[in-house]
């Protein structure tokens, strides 16, 4: 059962709209790869756990504190003693384990990745313990997920599960047969309520209003090659139409993400989407969707 499901991050949605409204540097490409990488391989895991048939309950996407130290969780399953503690890792290629590092083939040195996941469970054992007296077993695992990746001379004791040995680790939790109770469901309901919404994790480019390219994209193909005809976009690139009002919904979304402390103004949004050629239209959009506040020059619209 899940209890708290996962999303695209923040930092992930602002990097896809940044690479389609400005050029990235070298190093701002390889974050956002990175960044979306990881997400896929956490959904691939999250497909992995699909037709689990084990009693459990499962967090996705945690990010917790304690004693003001903020830590993050990919997956956190629970079964009736055991809690797992799991992060997620999409590497693709070989590399290899030596005195207690991690390299590359060629030879370059990697963070090791189970430095986070020690620096977890650390915290999570003071954090479970403060909130619920089950002595229950915490069992950290870094999960490999990426098919074509394979680590050399790694230490049999490590906490690891690697590609081929998923369907082992399945096997394993879906012979925990044992009921849950309600004791379970209140503890994963709290710490859910503890999942912190802001992240010091999130590591956003500095980018500025005037430099990113204005209008709206397509819902297919993120080409901003649309013509309004009548009530619809239509893209000319890959021929997607969408109706004129959803397009706007959307690029205001954008904007609000992109530009948290500018306000919904006709006048923001119409610059914003470029394509559509009546403020008018803008207006009456917004105010279906949105509700007005202020007067004059001081008006703006905000959630109803």
């Amino acid at each position: 059962m899940i209890i708290k499901q996962r999303f695209q991050p923040i930092e992930l949605k602002i990097w896809n709209y940044l690479n389609g409204r400005a050029k990235l540097s070298p190093a701002q490409i390889k974050n956002f790869s990175a960044c979306d990488k990881g997400f896929e391989g956490e959904k691939e895991f999250d497909k992995w756990g699909e037709n689990l048939s084990c009693k459990c309950l499962i967090l996705n996407d945690l990010l917790l504190e304690y004693d003001q130290n903020i830590f993050q969780i990919d997956t956190l399953l629970i079964t009736h003693e055991t809690i797992y503690l799991i992060n997620v890792k999409n590497y693709e290629g070989d590399f290899y384990y030596e005195s207690g590092k991690w390299y590359t083939l060629a030879r370059s040195e990697i963070k090791d990745p189970l430095l986070q996941l020690k620096r977890s469970e650390y915290l999570f054992k003071k954090l479970i313990r403060s909130i619920d007296s089950t002595n229950f077993i915490i069992e950290p695992l870094l999960v490999f997920i990426n098919p074509y990746y394979h680590l050399y001379h790694a230490p049999m004791n490590l906490p690891i599960i690697y590609p081929a040995q998923l369907e082992r680790f399945k096997t394993k939790l879906n012979m925990q047969t044992t009921k849950l109770n309600d004791k379970h469901l209140k503890m994963a309901k709290q710490l859910q309520s503890l999942h912190k919404t802001n992240s010091f994790y999130t590591q956003i480019p500095d980018y500025d209003y005037d430099q990113l390219k204005k209008g709206v994209v397509c819902l297919a193909c993120s080409s901003f090659k649309l013509d309004l005809n009548k009530d619809k976009l239509e893209c000319l690139e890959c021929g997607c139409v969408e109706a004129a009002d959803l397009a706007v919904l959307r690029s205001v979304e954008e904007f609000k993400l992109l530009f948290p402390d500018k306000k919904i103004t006709t006048h923001s949004i119409y610059e914003w989407c470029g394509v559509i050629k009546s403020k008018k239209t803008i207006r009456r959009i917004l105010s279906k969707n949105f509700k007005l506040y202020g007067h004059g020059k001081s008006s703006h619209y905000d959630d109803k």
